[in-house]
């Protein structure tokens, strides 16, 4: 008897470790994927960082990462998404914007995996077709961005509508920086980036500063329709933005290698006919 009890004891534990090791297989091809796939999900603006992505989709798969993509309408949600793990990184912000986040935001611990594009900022107006036509008291709307204001107001000093203090920097410079301001203009800084084409649509003779993805949603065209477009020289570059714990991840820096590849920069180039330029920096 005391044989047989030996014997289903030891059956027994045998079958629980190879449970054990059947669970610890199954989650190791969970993360991994059918076939030894890595699998990412990264948020992104729907135009044109989606777009973008989606070009880059059958790419990746060929180098066994598999893109799974979260659309986003709002430049909030991306960065608190990330920060939740919800996704593991996401494309829709530039430079300067990724840096007031984290200042903003004591738990955001992002790192900028890399550069893709730039999206030249436009300043539009239905009503004027020069800037020597724009009037005096002019209104200029812009998003609730802090992070674009000193791209905005650089782009109106270029035109010679405004002069910035001398001693700020151009990036951080904000509308109570303006030294002089010879037309008198009013400013409007509190407006989602998102809503800015309704307020060109909708307003009368005013400037408005449109972010060229808002603008590309909006059937304009950067290069046809702004009154004023920001050259390619810009900081503003858009980047991949991950958790720091994440800056080595291979499945996440193969991501950023294919969309700096010739195949997605002729894409952006073909595509978007300058309104996005691509960048490999």
């Amino acid at each position: 008897m005391r044989k047989i009890w030996t014997s289903l004891l030891f059956t027994a534990l045998v079958l629980v470790l190879a449970a054990c090791g059947s669970s610890d297989e199954g989650n190791s091809s969970e993360e991994e994927g059918e076939g030894g796939q890595s699998e990412i999900t990264v948020g992104a603006s729907s135009t044109p960082h989606a777009e973008i992505l989606q070009e880059a989709q059958p790419l990746l798969e060929e180098e066994g990462v598999t893109l799974e993509i979260e659309q986003y309408q709002d430049y909030i949600f991306p960065n608190q998404d990330l920060n939740e793990g919800t996704i593991d990184a996401n494309y829709f912000q530039h430079i300067p914007y990724l840096e007031d986040q984290q200042a903003e935001n004591e738990d955001y611990d992002f790192v900028n995996l890399g550069g893709i594009h730039i999206e030249p900022m436009g300043i539009y107006s239905k009503d004027f077709e020069s800037i020597d036509e724009v009037e005096d008291g002019t209104t200029v709307l812009m998003s609730n961005s802090v992070a674009d204001h000193g791209r905005i107001l650089s782009l109106l000093e270029t035109e010679g509508l405004i002069t910035l203090d001398e001693d700020v920097e151009k990036v951080e410079a904000t509308v109570d920086d303006i030294a002089e301001n010879p037309k008198n203009l009013e400013f409007d800084a509190g407006i989602d980036a998102a809503l800015l084409p309704e307020n060109y649509e909708r307003e009368d003779n005013v400037l408005v500063a449109i972010n060229t993805n808002y603008a590309i949603e909006a059937d304009l065209n950067p290069s046809e329709d702004a009154l004023i477009l920001e050259g390619s020289e810009s900081p503003y570059v858009n980047v991949i933005a991950a958790n720091s714990e994440d800056e080595d991840n291979e499945a996440l820096n193969t991501l950023v290698e294919v969309l700096r590849s010739e195949e997605i920069q002729s894409f952006i180039e073909e595509e978007y006919d300058g309104a996005v330029v691509p960048v490999n920096e």
